[in-house]
């Protein structure tokens, strides 16, 4: 198989990379020239918000399959894939479950009502509509039967530049009492990075075309086993004090950015971010590894880099402040 991916080198475009690589596959990234790719590629350089910033790709190339990372402006997404419809087998938009017109029911499918005001011709506005955006403009060139849109929720694991599991082993590295929001129980959804590139590109390579919610099952993991996993990861110098919801969100704590990943049970919010059916995507092949296996290889990653993860420009930092911590802790 002959792949390009547009990004290639940070987070998800780097994992559908080292796993097309694995599998023998002749492989092209086009980037910026920010990050190293991954050994073995052709590397093409484009920024794809300057005006001739497809100059890379439009001198020639054919490949089977396309995978699009882009999170901002719609019309990137539209003028890379009119470029290469006739030149590629297929588009794989890597979108998210963000879609979904708010709130979505818990259990939503890939038939939900989707958010309004999208174009495939915007520059950047909100998340939600870009990446819908972005979806519009591969089924606008490639066609609904040569586009697949992989709809994903939470993402964590190796080479993670959002923060979020990064942050929560930092934390329990350092030790000491540590604010565990319950429930423990608390059902999560997460996909490994290793397991979205994996099934992305199997997806493509078996000619799947329409959208995918790409998350783990419902309840695949809870709070209390993300956390336990790294509590033992970082060497168990961490104590886990379990604080119930109320407690947390009396405290003026921000679910989602001040305790990443966790969101309160029976909220909008949790039935968004942890609700979603997966059925379909678990029918074509969705596999899901531990969380412990998860959280483990990011904690050898991230020591491998000295500790500080990569911070995406367009995302804000996430954790709790210290002291906020102590204070609800009563420390």
């Amino acid at each position: 198989m002959r792949l390009l991916t547009l990004g290639g080198t940070e987070f998800v475009g780097r994992a559908v990379v080292e796993a097309a690589l694995a599998r023998g596959w002749d492989v092209t990234v086009f980037h910026r020239g920010r990050h190293l790719p991954p050994a073995g590629v052709r590397s093409l350089h484009g920024d794809r918000t300057d005006p001739d910033g497809l100059a890379a790709l439009a001198r020639g190339g054919t490949w089977d399959a396309v995978v699009d990372t882009w999170s901002a402006a719609p019309r990137a997404v539209r003028d890379a894939a009119r470029l290469l419809r006739d030149r590629a087998g297929r588009y794989a938009y890597v979108s998210s479950c963000s879609v979904y017109a708010w709130p979505p029911t818990a259990g939503y499918t890939e038939d939900a009502p989707l958010v309004e005001g999208a174009s495939a011709d915007a520059d950047a506005t909100a998340y939600a509509r870009d990446k819908r955006g972005g979806e519009l403009a591969a089924l606008d060139a490639f066609g609904a039967d040569r586009s697949l849109l992989v709809r994903c929720g939470l993402i964590l694991g190796p080479y993670e530049n959002i923060g979020r599991l990064p942050w929560w082993l930092n934390r329990t590295a350092r030790g000491g009492p540590v604010l565990a929001p319950g429930p423990r129980d608390l059902p999560l959804q997460y996909v490994d990075v290793r397991d979205l590139a994996e099934w992305t590109l199997d997806a493509v390579a078996g000619a799947r075309s329409g959208p995918y919610n790409l998350v783990s099952p419902p309840g695949h993991t809870t709070m209390g086993a993300l956390l336990d996993a790294c509590a033992e990861a970082t060497g168990g110098a961490a104590e886990l004090r379990w604080t119930d919801p109320e407690a947390v969100l009396a405290a003026g704590i921000e679910p989602w950015t001040q305790l990443p990943v966790w969101v309160p049970p029976a909220s909008e919010l949790h039935g968004a971010v942890h609700g979603a059916d997966v059925s379909r995507a678990v029918a074509a092949g969705l596999r899901c590894r531990p969380v412990t296996e998860t959280v483990a290889d990011t904690w050898d990653w991230l020591r491998s880099i000295g500790g500080t993860a990569p911070q995406r420009p367009d995302r804000p930092p996430v954790g709790l402040d210290p002291e906020v911590e102590a204070k609800v802790l009563g420390g």
